[in-house]
């Protein structure tokens, strides 16, 4: 039995082949928003935590799920539009390219927001 992934880079290499390119991309810009963030495997998932959850992402079949706060979702429904979305989430099919501009955008929100540099209530 294969254990289970313990750090980001062992979760991308047990995802799904078609996705472990997107993946990558997603987790080079969290990192690259947040490079002071913990990372950690929660509920097996990929989570940044600084000093609270920041955003997590997830690999499935055909789609990657980058997982920001609600509110930060709310706050860029406007560029949202086109790109599919549950309450939680951003759905990134592994045919489409990353959007890699709204996801940092998204990302950095979320940074600002739980460091306390910005007004909007986060959760």
């Amino acid at each position: 039995m294969a254990s289970k992934p313990t750090t980001i880079a062992e979760y991308i290499l047990a995802a799904p082949p078609a996705g472990q390119a997107h993946l990558r991309q997603v987790h080079a810009i969290l990192k690259g928003v947040a490079p002071h963030a913990q990372e950690a495997i929660k509920w097996g998932t990929p989570f940044f935590i600084e000093p609270r959850f920041l955003f997590a992402f997830s690999a499935h079949k055909a789609h990657l799920s980058f997982a920001p706060s609600r509110a930060s979702l709310e706050a860029f429904r406007d560029e949202l539009q086109g790109h599919t979305t549950t309450k939680g989430t951003l759905r990134i099919s592994y045919d489409k390219p990353v959007p890699k501009v709204l996801v940092r955008k998204i990302a950095e929100y979320c940074v600002r927001a739980v460091q306390g540099r910005d007004d909007t209530s986060f959760w």
